[in-house]
């Protein structure tokens, strides 16, 4: 049974790297391996819901994909959401390219009469690329200093953008930006 379904962004492969090299320290620490274990991608969520259909994102996604160019991304700092899931995140520095990209999306999901959840909503949103989930309250001292060793920041480029089913995830379909091209 599906817990929910997830529209995400994909780096670059050398930015993905540098990620997986966050998600492979916390894991060899032994402080949190969960993402690893769903199965996930490093990524940053732009929206998420419990209920929607696949396919009508489908669409809405693919043509969106196909007017936006590889967006730069630089990851600055590290953080953490103030909810029971202890994620520890990489946060990218807001650009307005990345926050236009996220409103663009939302306006024509919602032209499509896709309601957007409060903490997607462009007014709300928070992006960030996570590192650590479900880490134990004990250990988030610990995982923030295993975290500030990293080089910060790393820099590269969104490339594709995906829909996912949770937990584990699968990608359901992604496509490269700038391009109409399916590469599922």
């Amino acid at each position: 049974m599906s817990e929910g379904y997830a529209i995400e962004l994909y780096f670059d492969p050398a930015l993905e790297n540098q990620v997986l090299k966050a998600w492979n320290v916390v894991a060899r620490r032994q402080i949190s391996t969960h993402l690893i274990e769903i199965e996930s991608r490093p990524h940053i969520t732009l929206f998420s819901s419990p209920f929607i259909d696949p396919s009508k994102l489908e669409n809405i996604v693919k043509g969106f994909a196909a007017k936006q160019d590889p967006l730069p991304l630089s990851f600055g700092s590290i953080g953490s959401l103030p909810n029971d899931n202890n994620v520890l995140f990489l946060a990218p520095t807001p650009t307005l390219p990345l926050l236009q990209f996220h409103f663009q999306l939302c306006d024509a999901m919602k032209r499509e009469g896709i309601e957007i959840g409060e903490e997607y909503r462009p007014d709300s949103w928070i992006p960030y690329c996570p590192v650590a989930e479900e880490v134990p309250k004990n250990r988030m001292a610990e995982a923030f200093t295993v975290l500030r060793d990293l080089k910060l920041p790393v820099t590269g480029y969104a490339m594709d953008i995906g829909l996912v089913e949770y937990s584990p995830v699968r990608e359901l379909f992604s496509f490269v930006l700038g391009s109409s091209s399916v590469e599922s």
